[in-house]
């Protein structure tokens, strides 16, 4: 799909996201409220140096959230977290999620060593590792993991 876009996004307005949230309510999930609300409450808006927010689009609206925040997890700073990766229903299978996950990969990489995340989602584990995340099985802060090639 041409349509679509991806953008970094440096003020977020949160009011944006509410579909989003409101959606992936409806599918037991809480992630977005949490980044919703950290967000206004200035404890991540993921403005430290190696951060950043992504937004993906279609046409005019936007159907997919995607952060990077230096692990909190971890004390190493080499070592970057995948946040609150959310893409609509209506559109998965159409390479959003992916799309997402390569800027935010691509921008791991400048700046980290090791990408992270946490999932315990059956769906998101297949996709995870579909694009070349390693599950990790010795850490009850991550699931899985990613060797930023480009900092080897």
């Amino acid at each position: 799909m041409s349509n679509i876009r991806i953008r970094r996004v440096a003020d977020l307005d949160t009011k944006l996201l509410v579909p989003l949230a409101e959606e992936s309510a409806r599918e037991g999930f809480r992630h977005l409220d949490r980044l919703i609300n950290e967000y206004a409450a200035g404890i991540n808006q993921f403005e430290q140096d190696g951060e950043a927010l992504f937004i993906a689009y279609l046409d005019q609206d936007i159907v997919g959230v995607c952060g990077l925040n230096r692990d909190p997890n971890s004390n190493r700073a080499d070592t970057a977290r995948v946040r609150r990766l959310y893409v609509l229903p209506s559109v998965r299978r159409f390479g959003i999620g992916r799309r997402l996950m390569d800027v935010v990969i691509a921008e791991a990489g400048k700046s980290y060593h090791m990408l992270v995340l946490k999932t315990d989602n059956p769906q998101a584990d297949l996709f995870y590792r579909s694009i070349g995340f390693s599950i990790h099985t010795d850490s009850a802060a991550h699931t899985h993991f990613l060797r930023l090639k480009n900092n080897e």
